[in-house]
Parts: structure tokens; C-alpha cells; sequence
């Protein structure tokens, strides 16, 4: 038996939770599967029946995250009530334009004391609000006064197949209250799985949301044929974006240089695995934003948080000139190599 199979022995034996895990994409599958191994009883919930019935059948998500068999104590469920139930964490992870939707419709039955985890990494269109923003709203209007939810974030530069494939990865869990943030910490760590805790759940969030643009900008310069060089460039300059938006929202400059920020960045930038960064590449290569969405199976969160960041950039008066070129490629049919040529074409300016 090798050392990481004895942990999580070793954690089944320690207490355990009730988690609903609501969204069986492939990161909402890679956390249950953690979860579960950590000797949780975790629910795992799909909004559509015939996928959720596959689930049950196979004992594996073929679809977004093929070859990881679901331990015994993992349940794939289609009934939201029966999801949340009793959980004491409810962990979010759908897509930022189906968040508002789904999560009024868990509302009414989470149970009288819970955590609500957030691993969504968007911004709402309409709203211009994060996931975290939303579920206060949403409780607000839908909880009875003797219900009392903490609200919290989970992100950092983690591929859900290599979660899956047992591989050392560090994220940040992020609740206005430190203590809460230290409590949800110990329910995913395990002997490849370090978590952080942090009360910075805006700058978390922002994090998790700018990343992705910056990732279609890389993606475009690499669909380009652009190298190295113009690959750290962005990066590093896209950084700076992201500081300037978070310092107007009062987010914590120290987050944006720890795992959430700069490692989410960096992984989103340059990793196969990401949907954002393909996207770009695409783009690069002459596609259009519209057939590139056609072909894809899942969601990346960039395009349309792309949109959101935009309109808030302006309403904000944040000076963002990356988000601004990815926004007219996106969005107004700019060509990608006119927009690199307007990029660099900028006035000169003091780092």
C-alpha cells in the first residue's frame, strides 16, 4: 500500500462530512472524487437526468472525466433536494451564468447550518456580481432567519484531471471569517491536496475570473505563432491589470501574488489543459468566437467573463488595455493581429 492510499485511509477513519457537490463537470467531478477519497459521503449533483442515470450505471463521468472510478461513498444524484440535505458544505461548481438559477432552486432545502463554497471562476453578465455576491442575494431573499450560512471560495492553478491523477497541487480557500476558512481547509486537505486559508474572498474571486481573460490573450498571441518573449510579456502585464482592477475593489494585493493570482495565471497561460488559453489559440488561427463555442463540450468561463469585467472596467473607469483588446475580438470581430499591433502601438509608459 503506498503512502498516498494510507492517507486517505487514514483520513476515512477521521470525521467525516456530508458535502453536495452541485455540477458534475469534469472540476466538480475531480472535487467529489477528492472529497470522497478523503472519507467524505459527498453527493454529486448533474443537472441533466440522462447523464446523471450514466453516472449511476458506470461508476465514472466518461463524459467530462473519463477513466477515475467513483469510491463507494460517492453518490451521483439528479434531485437537488435530496443533494443538499443534511450537507454541511455545499460546494458550487457550475457555470457563472447558470449559478443564480440553480442555486435559488437548492435554497429553500440547504440545511440549518452550512458552508457554501464557491469553485466557479466568473462574473455574472448581468449583474456584474461574483458567485459569492450572488449567494448573499439569493439568501436574502429565500432563507428563513434561523438558517446561518457562511460564504466562501476555492481556487488556484489546478487541472481537474491531474486533481484526479493524485498529482501535488496547492489552492486557497478564502471566508470573511478566517476561522471558517481554517474549518473547510481541513475537509480537502489530504497528502497531494494543500489548502490555504484566506479572508480575501473578493480578491479569490477576481483572481479566478481575470485569469481566464488574460489565458485568451495568451492563447491568441500562441494561435499567432508568437513565442516566449510575448508570452511573459503578457503574463506579467496582464498581472498588473488584475491588481488595478482588484486595488478599485478593495481586494488584498497580497492575493494576487499567492496561488490564486500569479500561480492561477501562470497555469491558465501555459497549460495544455486549459479551455481559455485554447480558445485563444484558436481565435488566433482565424476561427470565429461563435464556431469555436459550437465545438466545445465545455464551458470556458473567459468568454463571457470577458464581457463582464469589460462593462465593470468601464462603469469603473479601470484602465485595462489587455481586457480591452480581448473584448473586441470576442465581441466586435477584431482581428487578433490588429490587436496586438494596438497593444504595442500604446503610448510608452513608466513600469
Amino acid at each position: 500500500m503506498d503512502l498516498l492510499q494510507k492517507a486517505e485511509n487514514q483520513a476515512s477513519m477521521n470525521n467525516s462530512s456530508n458535502i453536495a457537490v452541485i455540477g458534475s463537470g469534469s472540476w466538480g467531478t475531480a472535487l467529489a472524487i477528492l472529497l470522497s477519497r478523503n472519507g467524505h459521503k459527498v453527493n454529486l449533483w448533474g443537472h441533466k437526468k440522462e447523464h446523471v442515470d450514466q453516472l449511476v450505471i458506470d461508476r465514472e463521468n466518461k463524459k467530462y472525466l473519463p477513466g477515475f472510478g467513483f469510491p463507494g461513498n460517492l453518490s451521483p444524484l439528479n434531485d437537488l433536494k435530496k443533494a443538499v440535505e443534511d450537507s454541511d458544505v455545499v460546494l458550487m461548481v457550475v457555470p457563472s451564468h447558470a449559478f443564480r438559477e440553480i442555486f435559488t432552486k437548492l435554497c429553500p432545502f440547504l440545511p440549518t447550518k452550512s458552508y457554501i463554497l464557491s469553485a466557479v471562476k466568473g462574473i455574472e453578465n448581468d449583474t456584474l456580481a461574483t458567485m459569492t455576491m450572488v449567494v448573499e442575494e439569493v439568501l436574502s431573499e429565500c432563507k428563513a432567519e434561523s438558517k446561518t450560512q457562511e460564504i466562501g471560495v476555492l481556487s488556484g492553478p489546478s487541472f481537474a484531471k491531474e486533481v484526479a491523477l493524485r498529482m501535488p497541487t496547492a489552492v486557497t480557500i478564502g471566508f470573511k471569517r478566517i476561522e471558517a476558512a481554517i474549518d473547510v481547509q481541513k475537509i480537502f486537505v489530504n497528502e497531494y491536496f494543500r489548502v490555504y486559508a484566506s479572508s480575501d474572498v473578493i480578491g479569490i474571486e477576481l483572481c479566478a475570473a481575470l485569469k481566464n481573460v488574460i489565458a485568451i490573450a495568451a492563447g491568441v498571441c500562441e494561435g499567432l505563432g508568437y513565442g516566449l518573449n510575448t508570452r511573459a510579456a503578457l503574463i506579467t502585464r496582464g498581472l498588473a491589470e488584475m491588481r488595478r482592477f482588484g486595488k478599485t475593489l478593495n481586494a488584498e494585493d497580497v492575493t494576487f501574488s499567492g496561488l490564486s493570482g500569479i500561480g492561477d495565471l501562470i497555469l491558465t497561460c501555459t497549460g495544455d489543459l486549459s479551455r481559455n488559453r485554447t480558445v485563444g489559440i484558436k481565435l488566433g488561427k482565424g476561427q470565429k468566437i461563435k464556431q469555436i463555442v459550437e465545438e466545445m463540450s465545455m464551458v470556458a468561463e473567459g468568454i463571457k467573463t470577458t464581457k463582464s469585467v469589460y462593462d465593470l472596467a468601464a462603469k469603473l473607469a479601470i484602465e485595462m488595455p489587455i481586457l480591452e483588446q480581448v473584448y473586441k475580438i470576442i465581441y466586435q470581430n477584431k482581428e487578433c493581429s490588429l490587436a496586438v499591433r494596438d497593444l504595442l502601438s500604446r503610448e510608452l509608459k513608466v513600469e
